[in-house]
């Protein structure tokens, strides 16, 4: 599947701000990984934007339901595991180094995102590495 085909499929199934902010920070993520292991980038980021696309419109069957439609559009079953295996409730083993990258990265974009909005300026880029950290430990 191509970026603006799984772009266009994020905003069809996908209509609130937060869940589009979290799809578009974990590609993010996922490109960065893909560069820094010489991987397939655009494979990578499209596995991160969609890996929560079902959510909002199914989510009691997430992500069963998503898989499941993105099988039905022919996407590439490695992209599909990955997105199941992110889930830890399917059982879906994390094999490929894709696959754990975005189980990482979903709950690490998530954890950021938290820590940036009990900040007095709600500002990501105000965020530092040593504040994540931090927050990192105190969550232990």
């Amino acid at each position: 599947m191509t970026y603006d085909k799984a772009l266009e499929l994020l905003m069809e199934y996908t209509e609130t701000p937060g869940l589009q902010k979290h799809a578009y920070a974990v590609e993010a993520a996922m490109r960065a990984y893909a560069r820094h292991f010489k991987a397939d980038e655009e494979r990578w980021a499209v596995t991160g934007l969609l890996h929560d696309f079902d959510y909002e419109k199914f989510p009691e069957t997430h992500p069963y339901k998503g898989c499941e439609l993105l099988r039905e559009l022919g996407v590439e079953e490695d992209i599909v595991t990955a997105i199941m295996g992110h889930a830890t409730y399917t059982g879906v083993p994390r094999e490929s180094l894709m696959a754990k990258a975005l189980f990482a990265v979903d709950e690490l974009c998530g954890f950021i995102t938290a820590v940036t909005l009990v900040r007095p300026n709600k500002s990501l880029g105000e965020v530092k590495v040593k504040s994540v950290k931090k927050k990192i430990k105190d969550k232990r």
